[in-house]
């Protein structure tokens, strides 16, 4: 698939969409992966994308593995894991909590050769909200479908 129209541009990889567009991309491309990079704990406390009206589902790959914070020294070869492979074309659309992670996880499929490679704009859950809480923003305000493990 070509780059997406409405991607915002950005430097390292194919653009940033609105949860709204990731999941119109995913609906328009079958062959469109989203790859949700938190960490096992966030997708089993907070929940993850349901992909299930689409027949399919997130591919779970930790960017940085919990509880040590490091980088995922696996992170390409699972998302080889998930059907992409270097130079195929699929869109990869990534996702974490807020949209700052999978900018870091976009940024390395495109160097390995994977795309074109898309960042989730505000993540599944966004940024801080003034009540210090998240859920203001992202895939699960959009009222996009989601479940919790």
């Amino acid at each position: 698939m070509s780059a997406h129209p409405d991607a915002r541009p950005a430097p390292g990889y194919a653009g940033d969409l609105t949860p709204q567009q990731a999941w119109d991309l995913l609906a328009a491309d079958p062959d469109a992966i989203l790859v949700d990079v938190r960490t096992d704990a966030e997708w089993r406390y907070v929940g993850v994308p349901d992909l299930r009206r689409l027949d399919r589902q997130a591919a779970l790959v930790e960017w940085v593995s919990y509880p040590s914070g490091q980088p995922n020294p696996q992170f390409l070869t699972q998302v080889a894991a998930t059907g992409a492979a270097p130079g195929d074309g699929r869109a990869l659309v990534f996702l974490c909590r807020s949209g700052q992670r999978s900018v870091g996880a976009a940024q390395a499929a495109t160097a390995a050769g994977f795309g074109p490679a898309y960042n989730v704009l505000e993540g599944f859950e966004g940024a801080t909200g003034d009540d210090g809480h998240r859920g203001h923003e992202g895939w699960r305000a959009a009222g996009l479908p989601w479940v919790q493990p």
